[in-house]
């Protein structure tokens, strides 16, 4: 959001640094086609495990400053490397429905499969990956899961509280996680229900990793 002459007020202000406007500009004509190659460059055709997140803030356009989410893929091959698969800007926050442009650009690009896809719990969000990618299995953020749990829990109650639910997803068995959630039920599912109703609601896409092996 901002131009050339804000880009070289900035560097002098923050860094010290005098470049003229058209030297910018000469920077950024050199570099652009370069960032158009990496975000249009093929992938390989699966990947065993995808990361997708947005991270949100403000752009100033126009005098204006609205709302915008940053589309993060970052994936893990077998042999653990680690990739930034694309990134994506998108004004108006966060949604579904954009998720779904952003995996059918990663299929255009060559992606076909996805064994774990990890996400947050965005509505909607599963049935994009799904409908993008349907033998993939979708694992939500255990931390996300957390945070809305804890939303309206008493602060008195909140060091026993998420000590109960880190029993669910430590749990190495899903036997041993239901149980564990039956427990928390037991012990606090009167005054909190609805943080069991969450995690029974979810609790597929959850505890999803308890279906993979624990390394030897």
């Amino acid at each position: 959001g901002n131009s050339v002459e804000d880009v070289r007020r900035l560097l002098e202000d923050i860094y010290g640094v005098s470049i003229s406007a058209g030297r910018i500009s000469q920077i950024t004509d050199k570099v652009l086609p370069e960032i158009q190659e990496w975000r249009t460059r093929s992938l390989q055709s699966f990947y065993p495990i995808v990361y997708l997140d947005a991270i949100h803030f403000k752009v100033r356009q126009d005098g204006k400053y609205t709302n915008s989410a940053f589309y993060t893929v970052y994936s893990v091959d077998w042999e653990g490397n680690r990739d930034v698969l694309g990134l994506y800007i998108n004004s108006g926050g966060e949604g579904a429905k954009k998720w779904g442009m952003v995996m059918e650009d990663l299929k255009s690009r060559g992606v076909s499969d996805i064994l774990v896809v990890c996400t947050d719990d965005l509505q909607g969000f599963s049935d994009q990956i799904q409908e993008a990618f349907p033998a993939s299995i979708v694992q939500k953020c255990i931390v996300h899961q957390i945070r809305n749990s804890l939303k309206y829990v008493d602060e008195a109650d909140k060091k026993a509280v998420i000590k109960d639910l880190r029993q669910v997803y430590t749990s190495t068995t899903e036997e041993s996680a239901k149980t564990a959630l039956s427990a928390f039920e037991a012990a606090w599912g009167k005054k909190y229900k609805y943080i069991v109703k969450q995690w029974r609601e979810n609790w597929t896409e959850l505890m999803a990793f308890l279906d993979f092996p624990l390394p030897m």
